[in-house]
């Protein structure tokens, strides 16, 4: 991966470039993305700059660039808690960046084989990374690492790094690419220069996905539709669009239901939701129900020229949107960020469903 391959964020690249280039480059770094967003994508491309386009880059096999990221035991690693690091699963991880860089947590999850398991970043990381950067790079340039979700550090593993991220050994460089800046400790986020890495334009994602994954242009303007701007998102849409479809199928029994005055069937949905598998299924959904009212609020506005509906979606809120309230996507679409945030907290999705299902009731 290149400068020349990244599509948007220009002020992001450049920025990048001018770093590379002069040799003036922060000690640490954390970009801010959405999920699948494109940000390893742009670390990929700064550090084959870095690093003079050493193809070992971009192969992640380079020796002085170390990959941390939170890890759990599952089907692939069975170590103790304690004793668990992400170099156990560093196969696992080239295989999926080399192919896609836009990779989400969800797939991450699942090339790990840890599908619904808390993962986190723990002292046994922490002190293996510490051990790392106090040696001499094996090639005499920088030594780099790269943290991918940070926010999953826990407090004393932080803690624990917190002093070499301030003041590091002579060319090392702390890269983090986080997707809940709020969540990371502040006394390493005020430490870091920071860069928002924001959501591509559908015209980007279209870009992206013809020129870069092959896909036709009529696939790919659909899945740029449901992408929110994360190319990540888009790819999982072509890969697996049957889950899409089952989505929208229960986003629109929910609406069905709910504007028909049928508090009970809409409820069933709750059921269907909590037994839907992993929480990544069912925080995915809350996103997917965002994009869905972002859509009905587009509608009522006259501007669905802008939410670019695929045939059955605009048959659907064609009839729904003059039946729900002005204010109620706005309204829902916190309702359901709320209910991400639990899942992510590890509430019961059946309450957590159950909750906002009847709160969105009252509203419509």
């Amino acid at each position: 991966m290149t400068f020349d391959g990244i599509i948007g964020n220009e002020s992001v690249v450049t920025a990048l470039k001018e770093m590379a280039a002069s040799g003036r480059i922060p000690h640490a770094m954390m970009l801010y993305e959405n999920d699948g967003g494109g940000a390893m994508p742009l670390v990929l491309a700064f550090l084959d700059a870095v690093y003079g386009h050493d193809r070992k880059v971009a192969r992640l096999i380079h020796p002085d660039i170390h990959y941390v990221y939170p890890v759990a035991r599952g089907t692939r690693v069975d170590e103790k808690q304690e004793n668990l690091r992400a170099s156990l699963f560093l196969d696992y991880w080239r295989e999926l960046m080399v192919e896609n860089p836009y990779a989400t947590e969800t797939e991450v999850s699942a090339a790990f084989g840890i599908e619904g398991k808390q993962a986190i970043i723990n002292n046994a990381e922490a002190r293996e990374i510490l051990e790392t950067i106090y040696l001499s790079s094996v090639e005499g340039g920088y030594k780099t690492v790269v943290v991918y979700l940070p926010e999953k550090m826990n407090a004393s593993a932080a803690n624990r790094l917190l002093k070499a991220i301030e003041e590091p050994p002579e060319k090392t460089l702390f890269l983090m690419i986080t997707h809940a800046p709020e969540k990371v400790i502040q006394t390493i986020t005020s430490r870091c220069q920071a860069f928002r890495v924001f959501p591509l334009d559908r015209t980007g994602i279209v870009s992206v996905l013809t020129g870069r994954f092959g896909a036709s242009e009529e696939d790919a303007v659909q899945a740029a539709a449901v992408s929110g701007g994360s190319i990540g998102t888009a790819l999982r849409f072509l890969k697996d669009q049957e889950t899409w479809r089952e989505g929208a199928r229960i986003f629109e029994r929910i609406l069905e239901a709910m504007t028909a005055g049928d508090l009970l069937g809409a409820l069933s949905c709750a059921d269907v939701l909590s037994e839907s598998g992993s929480r990544e299924k069912q925080k995915a959904f809350c996103t997917f129900a965002g994009d869905c009212l972002r859509k009905l609020f587009l509608q009522q506005q006259g501007l669905s020229s802008l939410a670019a509906f695929s045939p059955e979606e605009k048959a659907f809120y064609n009839r729904i949107a003059p039946r729900c309230k002005n204010q109620f996507p706005r309204t829902a679409l916190a309702l359901m960020d709320r209910a991400a945030m639990l899942l992510d907290r590890n509430v019961n999705p059946k309450i957590v469903f159950t909750d906002v299902i009847g709160r969105m009731y009252l509203m419509i």
